[in-house]
């Protein structure tokens, strides 16, 4: 059977791209969009230390390869010149563009889970072990949407890496229950969102055993 004629599609900036999500019950932190030194500073003041700082915008997709993101800001002073470097980075192709703080979250595990819109299939969920090992590991579980959290949970059992997902390095167990919700989030946000094409939960930190989605990608079609 012939797949489907791509179709051209927009990405959003990653804030837009959570703004679309979060009405789905995705595990996002409370962020905020600044657009200069001052403003990020005041964002970080409302969100508390320690904070990350990322250059936004529609046109800008690899924020980590470019150097646009900064760690570990513990004060307002390293926010101001975060976000001053951060805006000077910016080239003209980039097209509008803000800073995006957030809180700062370390977990030891890292996973992904996402949509795409097969041609042939349509569309697709997937969780999968994320951060370094990602490439070298290549451990996904992929279901058709929509899914009901029994095939969520299936998906997470379907996993070949399950010792990641127990106990590790003092951290509890994943909640296997909250990581299915995430991936039936997905489900219906594909199921009630026409125009998505894609959506990637890159890195998924496992913190103290909770999903909590650290940056997301999405795109739409036209």
């Amino acid at each position: 059977m012939p797949g489907r004629a791509p179709t051209p599609t927009t990405t959003l900036s990653e804030s837009d791209s959570k703004a679309l999500l979060v009405r789905f019950g995705l595990p996002l932190l409370d962020e905020r969009l600044a657009a200069g030194p001052a403003e990020a500073e005041a964002a970080a003041e409302a969100l508390g230390y320690p904070v990350v700082a990322k250059l936004c915008g529609d046109r800008i997709a690899h924020k980590t390869e470019r150097g646009l993101v900064r760690l570990g800001l513990a004060d307002g002073d390293a926010v101001r010149a975060a976000a001053a470097e951060l805006l000077a980075a910016a080239t003209p192709d980039d097209g509008d563009v803000a800073v995006l703080v957030a809180p700062m979250v370390r977990g030891n595990r890292e996973l992904i889970a996402g949509l795409a819109d097969d041609p042939q299939f349509g569309m697709t969920v997937m969780v999968g072990v994320g951060g370094i090992l990602a490439e070298a590991v290549a451990d996904v579980a992929i279901r058709l949407v929509p899914i009901t959290l029994a095939d969520a949970h299936d998906m997470i059992d379907d996993l070949h890496t399950q010792r990641l997902l127990g106990p590790f390095r003092g951290e509890r167990a994943v909640d296997r229950d909250r990581l299915a919700e995430v991936l039936v989030g997905l489900s219906r946000a594909a199921e009630s969102t026409p125009e998505l094409v894609s959506a990637d939960l890159n890195p998924l930190i496992l913190v103290d055993g909770l999903p909590v989605a650290v940056d997301a990608l999405v795109e739409v079609s036209g």
